[in-house]
């Protein structure tokens, strides 16, 4: 019925100073649209928190324990929970009366088995801390792998998918039968592929080496791994996968090297995980790249192909995060119903 969007919200030059003068701002424009009459007539509102640590395996309706513990998140994700918060915060303001539904983009992760999730370090971290891996992207992850058993025509209880997302943000996981057994980024989404600006496994000695010598704070050397590195840090160019592509079409050797290590990593966790699951239906692409830039997928076809025979089809969906997101919230919806009319 309805979209829209905003963008550069607290920047300096915004008229949108954080995320809930904008829920007031998208609330007001609904309403002046004549797209609903009423506020009465929004049954939910579905958010997506980005980390859910291990508390939230599925979606749920935002009250004030809920609210505590993605707080209590927001140090696994700190550019990311508060926003979310301030967003939530904002729609229980405007629409008290609406329910609030939490869709964890870490959620899908948690069918990880230990051995996946736990990484080789002390216990007392992970005791402590909760130090392992989570994953990220899980939305897009899961409404791909649905729309993928849907194309082959096979329950997702029965499916081995390999979903690719790739954009400015990449990650790569291993489905069976549904369920996330394996993915690319960890603790944090710094973990797994190479991306636009972000620089995917590393060896932690080459970090210490580096803030040794150059004498950099913690603060700088994230901020170099985050925002420096990638497509960005490799090619010296741009974190834009576009850009990079033609720079290599003119010859620059950084953008060719930078285009190759992209692909290498996909590769690698590709063929990683095909040994993980035993056996693959489908490796599916999406995101920005993997829905658009052909050359990366066709490379990545011809190994595919070399290694398994052309047996594994390769399938490009869009991912629709939205969408995913709504039907998850209608789900808690209807049983939140169902639930109170059994108590009545």
């Amino acid at each position: 019925l309805g979209k829209g969007l905003i963008e550069k919200i607290g920047e300096p030059k915004s008229s949108v100073s954080d995320h809930s003068q904008g829920i007031k701002k998208i609330i007001s424009d609904i309403l002046d649209s004549k797209v609903i009459q009423d506020l009465k007539d929004i049954a939910a509102v579905g958010h997506r928190v980005v980390h859910g640590g291990e508390t939230f395996t599925k979606p749920h309706v935002i009250d004030s324990s809920v609210l505590k513990k993605i707080k209590e998140c927001a140090p696994l994700a700190p550019l990311h929970n508060p926003a979310n918060l301030s967003g939530i915060i904002g729609c229980q303001k405007f629409m008290p009366k609406t329910m609030q539904v939490a869709v964890f983009d870490t959620a899908f992760h948690q069918t990880m088995p230990a051995h996946a999730f736990i990484y080789s370090l002390p216990r007392k971290y992970y005791l402590k801390y909760k130090v392992r891996k989570y994953g990220f992207h899980g939305t897009s992850h899961q409404f791909v792998s649905q729309q993928a058993a849907q194309i082959l025509n096979k329950p997702l209880s029965k499916t081995s998918l390999i979903t690719c997302h790739l954009g400015n943000g990449c990650s790569i996981t291993a489905v069976k039968g549904g369920k996330s057994i394996d993915t690319s980024m960890g603790f944090t989404p710094l973990e797994g592929l190479m991306m636009g600006t972000r620089s995917g496994d590393v060896d932690p000695a080459a970090v210490f080496f580096i803030m040794k010598h150059e004498g950099l704070s913690i603060e700088q050397m994230d901020d170099i791994l985050n925002k420096k590195s990638g497509l960005l840090g490799v090619s010296g160019l741009s974190n834009d996968m576009r850009t990079v592509k033609k720079a290599k079409a003119r010859g620059d050797s950084l953008a060719k090297l930078a285009y190759g290590m992209f692909i290498y990593r996909i590769i690698k966790y590709i063929g990683a995980y095909a040994l993980v699951l035993g056996s693959v239906d489908a490796i599916c692409f999406t995101g920005g790249i993997g829905e658009h830039e052909k050359g990366v997928v066709n490379k990545v076809r011809s190994s595919i192909n070399a290694l398994f025979d052309s047996k594994i089809k390769i399938l490009i969906i869009p991912t629709d995060e939205e969408l995913m997101i709504a039907k998850l919230t209608k789900r808690v919806v209807s049983a939140e119903v169902t639930k109170k009319r059994g108590i009545q």
